[in-house]
């Protein structure tokens, strides 16, 4: 699923317009994407978080020459699926 076929799925299920649907998508979006820049959790009881965590430098081959490289330490995000969204997928539950 596209953001495009989400939204239209989500604007069916909440009777909006895409038009609506989409802004509040992108609304969500930024919002989560800017407490995570600021180092903040997201956390969606029942969906799950989202994290951002540290990964450190280290040493590291180039494949196409075997060449010794030093990998930069940088900051990755984690997302760890909450309770009903693990069981939903593994259960397959359509909603």
């Amino acid at each position: 699923m596209n953001k495009t076929e989400l939204i239209e799925a989500v604007a069916t299920r909440s009777n909006t317009t895409k038009a609506q649907t989409t802004a509040m998508l992108n609304g969500l979006i930024e919002v989560i994407q800017t407490n995570m820049a600021s180092g903040d959790n997201v956390q969606l009881v029942g969906f799950g978080t989202f994290s951002v965590s540290d990964r450190a430098g280290r040493e590291g081959r180039n494949p196409a020459t075997g060449e010794s490289m030093t990998i930069p330490a940088k900051k990755v995000v984690k997302f760890k699926p909450g309770a009903a969204l693990s069981e939903a997928v593994a259960n397959g539950k359509k909603k």
